[in-house]
């Protein structure tokens, strides 16, 4: 009798010497929450669940309906490269079995399956963009290094490697890693894959990059502006859609740049309902620090085949590999809840082949070297400019409540109106060094 996935899982378990699993899951806002289980508690837990209180977590029950289980999918197992411990990553269900509508990670798998039914699916690859500072309590930098840069400068080589190494240990393949362009900045790019495998793996990712940071004495961050003269952090996310039986949808040998009419439709959905899925995508406050001209990050709604100004970037095909035809979308911070993200994504790109959204012509000029007057000729609209115009994108919007199902879309918008009026109720330094001594 063939091995069953649960059955691998316990063999690993004892030949690998695991002592403790921890069962993971997201709350609305993408944070991890996670139950650590001595491993000999595995198999019940495959079999049955582990039960918790979900009105202690953000975003899900209230607490006269707050009992919830937490299911491990067991092809999501992995070993850290320490300490004796596995994970799992949940599935969220209700007591009677059903799929929690609250569970991110149920949003994105109804979004798959809804591309499923046409016989495709969802490849992604994200680059994960962030910063190592000296402590979570300050912004103090590493080193002053560059773009591409080596050591001496580039202080976090090591720890970097150190970082990849750990997230190829857990089973995600890493595609390159270099420090970025902002002094102390790193970033390490996901080979592409099935977008809900690659929400999980961001997810593997962002822990395992703030543990080895913090096991070195330093701290990550995926805060996407913390300092005000550098660029930020994003995650310019990558997709295609796969056709599975065999074959990349988005490639046309016919075309002159090698993208499908589906490739089109879904950058025409995208660039139709931007303003609506960024709050989506960059959910932060701090997000729309970085969605500002002048540091490479996206503010108009365009898209491109060379220019990296663009909103959506097509990068160039090399002859022979068609299987690489995809396009960038660059308005995502690391800083979201990828589960979330993508659902809206694929969502929007969804509607646009469906839909008969014009794609308007690829900007290949300077966006912003172009005046207002010549963005409004040519049809170009911007990104919200703060979360608060966001919300206000967002909240009308029925494909994102579509994508999102209406219990997370109702608590997100609420939790984002809630951050809005606590950042706009403080006193910042810029306002007292600013106004303080002129009125």
């Amino acid at each position: 009798m063939a091995e069953t996935m649960r059955d691998a899982v316990l063999r690993r378990v004892g030949e690998e010497d695991v002592r403790f699993v921890q069962l993971w899951f997201t709350d609305l806002l993408g944070q991890l929450k996670s139950i650590e289980i001595p491993s000999s508690r595995l198999d019940k837990a495959l079999d049955e669940g582990i039960g918790f209180d979900g009105s202690s977590i953000h975003g899900f029950a209230r607490i006269d309906e707050s009992d919830m289980l937490a299911v491990p999918d067991p092809t999501t197992f992995a070993i850290f490269p320490w300490d004796h411990v596995a994970r799992l990553i949940c599935d969220v269900v209700k007591p009677g079995g059903g799929p929690y509508e609250g569970d991110p990670r149920f949003a994105l798998k109804r979004a798959l399956a809804r591309v499923a039914e046409r016989g495709l699916t969802l490849l992604v690859g994200p680059e994960l963009e962030f910063f190592y500072l000296r402590s979570d309590r300050s912004t103090e930098m590493l080193d002053s290094a560059g773009y591409f840069d080596l050591s001496p400068l580039d202080c976090a080589l090591d720890i970097r490697r150190e970082t990849v190494h750990s997230i190829q240990t857990m089973g995600i393949p890493v595609e390159a890693a270099h420090h970025e362009a902002a002094p102390s900045q790193e970033e390490i790019d996901l080979r592409h894959c099935e977008a809900l495998r690659m929400a999980d793996n961001l997810m593997t990712c962002r822990y395992i990059i703030k543990e080895v940071a913090r096991r070195r004495g330093v701290h990550a961050t995926f805060m996407p502006k913390p300092f005000r003269i550098h660029n930020g952090s994003g995650m310019h996310t990558h997709m295609s859609l796969a056709r599975l039986d065999g074959g990349n949808a988005f490639f046309d040998a016919d075309d002159p740049i090698h993208l499908s009419a589906m490739a089109r439709g879904y950058v025409a959905g995208i660039m139709y309902h931007a303003r609506e899925i960024a709050g989506v995508c960059a959910q932060w406050v701090n997000s729309f620090k970085r969605l500002v001209p002048g540091y490479e990050a996206p503010v108009y709604i365009t898209w491109s085949c060379h220019n990296r100004s663009n909103m959506i970037r097509v990068p160039r095909l090399q002859p022979g590999r068609e299987a690489a035809t995809r396009i960038e979308f660059r308005a995502p911070d690391a800083a979201c809840n990828p589960y979330l993200a993508f659902a809206v994504m694929l969502h929007a790109g969804l509607d646009g082949i469906d839909g008969t959204y014009p794609l308007p012509p690829p900007i290949e000029a300077d966006v912003y070297a172009m005046d207002e007057a010549e963005r409004t000729e040519r049809g170009i609209d911007t990104l919200p400019g703060s979360l608060n115009e966001a919300i206000a994108c967002m909240e009308p919007s029925t494909l994102v409540r579509r994508a999102l199902g209406d219990h997370i879309f109702e608590k997100f918008i609420e939790n984002k109106k809630i951050e809005w009026d606590l950042y706009r109720s403080q006193v910042h330094a810029y306002e007292i060094d600013r106004y303080l001594p002129m009125l």
